[in-house]
């Protein structure tokens, strides 16, 4: 275990901390837990901690995590170690720059629980406010690249050109298996692109485009980088118009800032243009959480990954958003999607778009003509120097070649000013951002310059303006006219603008949202406050490793508590999301059998009831997925798990298995589960969905899993920002170690590591302190309580709501894991109401639905966490009892089959104040519990017509567009 961090502290019984954290994470008091024990039928937490979790795989002893300490100690003690950052100004460039957060959107989004509790807005009617912000950043991505169709993000710039091959070999079939990317690409793109490439077949080539012949080669699609990691700036159209004409499609990894002012990809030919927002007001944070982009043409439509946000209508006709096209995605198509994107980045795509708001497409280009004059200036200084920069026209990046002698001088000055450059083989790179001032400029001239030679005057040289982009390259055409661009150039407009979005969204600050297999738990102040600290936002992700010691420090304590938490050897914190990890813990179990001399072995048995990116990324990662029923207790069915393996014969690759179930139980022979797969040459992949239910109970590598992705954002309490920030590293046992994958800019790796899978070495490392501060404060006694309320919780609202609705499993003792399945298909035999009326019907209850339909079609999966009070859970029980009295009515003729509450929810404030021709009454429809009258949430929108949406699927902002 890691030892402890630099701050001491006396542990003193007697003199606890004041402000202690557990008993404030935790919903239920003393007192309220006891009552909530006493339903259940249990004398303590762990006399119901032992009856759920199966005897044989209970952890006998204590995690070794240390005690809980309190909220001040906490942060003063990560203070300590982010201290040991240093705060370089880094001009390294590589699609990370220097960027400034508004305030206002700081204070009232980034660091607003309104905004960052969010759930994946799956449930559209009351998620109108983010869903407004990400058709805006669609309209954003869209605009500035001139192609038609955008999502509302991706994780990064590298998974995004990754995405792009995929999609383009997806769109173009036939037999080309090559894919092209030019010298001109940032290097961590195409170390991204190569992991991504070989499991699928596909041969990444890295070459000039114009030394390709697509028929000749076999070439599906280039990558071309625009601007060029060195800051070139050619003329691309002639280029791209005979790739395509030669049948390859061409992607552009490209620069919104810079499109204000450079020809758009769509108007050169482009296919598809993916990049970063980072620069979009999003902070550095050694690497992220940043939102990429994705625009294509319209024939990708069926094949965009991700999410698009579409417009529709409402049952009353008025403009609706809602998520479009949902066919496509990795939870329908499973084996057969192109793609297992499930966490976008919405709370950074969400403020990337609200910064376009901020500035308008003025502010935009404003800032990019000053980046534009700042390096051109700069160029002219290098030159007066007798150095050579990049040639030619000019945005934010130059490169300058030096000697030995005179680079090792420049970098040396370059350290002892605090300085960052990009170092390459023999020269030197220098990229400037929005940041920038004419100060910095004079302090790099004075860096390049030798010693007793005179330093050009940066005053003089920005005085002059910078030469006009030829005219093949510069931008003639419009953007972002829509007036959302233009309505709120005030800072009161905004604040009023910002504050109206957050109200039209149900979040955890409304009430509790009870998703099972989400874990929708307390986020608290104290585990946000540190995202924004300098020491960690400002640092650049290729930054030496010795000015980001703190950062290091921070990661080898956390995947040592991780370690220690799941029972594994080794911790890779660099997956971006829960699916990435799947796909990374797959590659890793590939990489071992190939180590092993077993290339052959290459099926991933799956339960049926497996998410829908367990098999996408199984398929991502070159392995042909294998189903395996589940038995009507909703348990893997260990004789077809056997007949599948003895067909597999030495083929076997792994098991992919949530533990507890998806069905919500703990399986009992899960041991022999893991047995029968490692005595076929096989490994067993836990996904860590359900891991709330295990930590400090159980452990996946005591159990007898080989790896496991850890959701961050759910169990580590990262939340889960309207779908997106995510983070899902994984844990693997000893023998999978040497295979975590590498970075080709993060240092040496073991020589058996796979490639990237994120961009940047540490993924989204911002937000890692989060989890670090959540296991610090709450300790391995806290942490062990926090998962016994949860399974109490979730048992507690069973037995509440089991007179009403059938629950469908159960484990041995009658219990349920951390969640449980709420059957709802005898609503519709008995009243034709559907489980989606069910889900509408809670927002005018001020609830977001539970998982609908999954992992069996017509329930609800519940799942209350740890941190709802018995007062939540009765309020949600009593709305959920209160909804099946109204469908009882109706199966007795009491209500009308067609026109009653539930069909007709959710109920607005607009429908309230109108002509009322609804056979039951006002008060039934928008107050049908007394609680509601004291506190009211109202659902914006009424019912949202999806297939209309789709029909005619608009996912920009049009010019007129009355915003509803």
């Amino acid at each position: 275990m890691p030892e402890e961090a630099s701050v001491t502290r006396a542990d003193d019984p007697a003199l606890p901390p004041l402000d202690p954290f557990v008993d404030r994470h935790l919903g239920s008091r003393p007192a309220e837990l006891a009552a909530l024990l006493a339903e259940v039928g249990y004398a303590s937490l762990d006399a119901l901690a032992d009856a759920a979790v199966p005897e044989d795989i209970r952890l006998r002893r204590p995690l070794e995590l240390g005690p809980a300490r309190g909220e001040k100690e906490v942060l003063d003690e990560l203070r300590a170690v982010v201290g040991q950052n240093q705060r370089f100004r880094s001009f390294i460039g590589l699609g990370y720059y220097g960027s400034i957060t508004p305030a206002v959107i700081r204070r009232n989004v980034l660091e607003n629980p309104g905004y960052y509790t969010q759930y994946t807005p799956y449930q559209a009617e009351i998620a109108q406010g983010r869903l407004e912000a990400l058709l805006t950043f669609q309209t954003l991505v869209a605009d500035l690249t001139a192609l038609p169709l955008a999502n509302a993000s991706l994780l990064d710039e590298g998974t995004a050109a990754a995405e792009a091959m995929t999609a383009c070999r997806a769109v173009a079939r036939g037999e080309r298996r090559t894919f092209v990317v030019a010298p001109s690409c940032h290097p961590q793109t195409l170390a991204v692109v190569r992991t991504r490439a070989e499991p699928q077949g596909i041969t990444v080539r890295v070459a000039e485009p114009g030394a390709v012949d697509p028929a000749v080669d076999g070439v599906f699609a280039v990558l071309i980088q625009y601007p060029a990691t060195d800051g070139t700036l050619a003329e691309l159209a002639p280029e791209i118009a005979r790739l395509r004409a030669a049948g390859a499609r061409v992607v552009l990894a490209t620069d919104l800032l810079a499109l204000t002012l450079l020809t758009p990809p769509g108007e050169l030919g482009a296919d598809v243009a993916i990049g970063s927002t980072q620069r979009f007001g999003l902070p550095l944070g050694y690497g992220g959480p940043h939102a990429a982009f994705f625009a294509a043409r319209d024939d990708f439509r069926r094949y965009l990954p991700g999410r698009i946000v579409g417009v529709s209508r409402d049952t009353r006709g008025r403009p609706a958003y809602r998520l479009a096209l949902q066919t496509r995605e990795q939870h329908i198509r499973r084996e057969r999607a192109t793609s297992n994107i499930c966490t976008a980045q919405v709370l950074l795509a969400v403020i990337a778009s609200l910064y376009a708001v901020y500035h308008g497409p003025e502010g935009l280009r404003a800032i990019a003509e000053r980046v534009r004059r700042l390096t051109t200036s700069l160029a002219a200084g290098l030159r007066a120097l007798r150095l050579e920069p990049t040639p030619g026209p000019l945005f934010d990046t130059l490169v300058v070649p030096l000697p030995p002698a005179e680079r090792a001088r420049v970098l040396a000055a370059a350290h002892a000013a605090r300085v960052n450059l990009r170092e390459l083989p023999a020269a030197v790179g220098v990229s400037l951002d929005e940041a920038t001032t004419p100060a910095e400029v004079a302090l790099l001239l004075g860096i390049f310059t030798p010693p007793g030679a005179a330093v050009p005057d940066a005053a003089t040289l920005l005085a002059a303006s910078p030469p006009a982009l030829p005219a093949t390259l510069a931008r003639q055409s419009p953007y972002l006219t829509a007036p959302v661009f233009h309505a709120y150039r005030t800072e009161h407009e905004l604040l009023r603008y910002l504050r109206r979005l957050e109200a039209r969204d149900l979040s955890l600050t409304t009430s509790m949202i009870p998703l099972g297999s989400c874990t929708m738990k307390l986020n608290g102040a104290a585990e946000m406050l540190p995202i924004t600290w300098p020491e960690l936002a400002e640092l650049h992700p290729f930054a030496p490793a010795a000015q980001a010691a703190g950062y290091h420090e921070l990661f080898r304590q956390l995947t040592g508590w991780l370690a220690e938490i799941t029972g594994m050897h080794a911790v890779s914190l660099q997956p971006n999301s829960g699916a990435q990890g799947e796909y990374t813990g797959l590659l890793v179990v590939r990489a071992y059998h190939r180590a092993r001399g077993e290339p052959q072995r290459d099926v991933c048995l799956i339960p049926t009831s497996a998410h829908g990116t367990n098999p996408a990324s199984a398929v991502l990662a070159g392995l042909r997925v294998v189903p395996v029923a589940c038995d009507p207790d909703g348990n893997v069915d260990l004789e077809d798990l056997r007949a599948r393996i003895a067909a597999c014969g030495g083929a076997l690759a792994a098991l992919m298995i949530t533990y507890p179930s998806t069905h919500g139980v703990f399986e009992v022979k899960i041991r022999e589960i893991c047995a029968l797969v490692h005595e076929a040459g096989g490994q067993v992949y836990m996904d860590g969905a359900n891991m709330n239910a295990q930590v400090g109970l159980c452990r996946p590598g005591d159990i007898g899993a080989d790896v496991c992705h850890l959701n961050l954002h759910k169990t580590f309490a990262i939340p889960h920002g309207g779908g997106g920030p995510g983070m899902g590293p994984i844990a693997v046992r000893e023998h999978l170690a040497p295979f975590l994958p590498g970075h080709p800019l993060a240092g040496a790796a073991d020589p058996r590591a796979i490639g990237p899978v994120a961009a940047a070495p540490f993924g989204s490392a911002s937000i890692l302190p989060i989890s670090w501060v959540y296991i610090r404060m709450m300790g391995a006694d806290g942490l062990r309580r926090a998962t016994q309320v949860a399974i109490l919780n979730a048992n507690y609202m069973a037995r509440r709501l089991e007179p009403h609705y059938p629950i469908l499993f159960r484990g041995p003792r009658g219990l349920v894991a951390h969640e449980f399945v709420l059957d709802g298909r005898e609503l519709k035999k008995e009243a034709g109401i559907e489980v989606d009326d069910v889900a509408k019907r809670l927002m005018d209850y001020g609830f977001h639905a539970p998982t609908m339909s999954w992992p069996v079609p017509g329930t609800l999966m519940i799942e209350p966490t740890e941190s709802e009070s018995k007062a939540e859970l009765d309020r949600f029980c009593a709305a959920m009892i209160a909804i099946r009295e109204e469908a009882r009515a109706i199966a007795a003729g009491a209500a009308d089959p067609v026109d009653n509450p539930l069909r007709n929810a959710p109920h607005t404030a607009a429908e309230l104040a109108g002509d009322w021709h609804h056979p039951y009454g006002r008060e039934q429809a928008v107050f049908p519990l007394p609680s509601l009258r004291d506190h009211k949430y109202w659902p914006p929108v009424s019912r949202i017509d999806n297939a209309a949406g789709d029909r005619h699927l608009v996912c920009t902002w049009p010019t007129e567009t009355e915003r509803p």
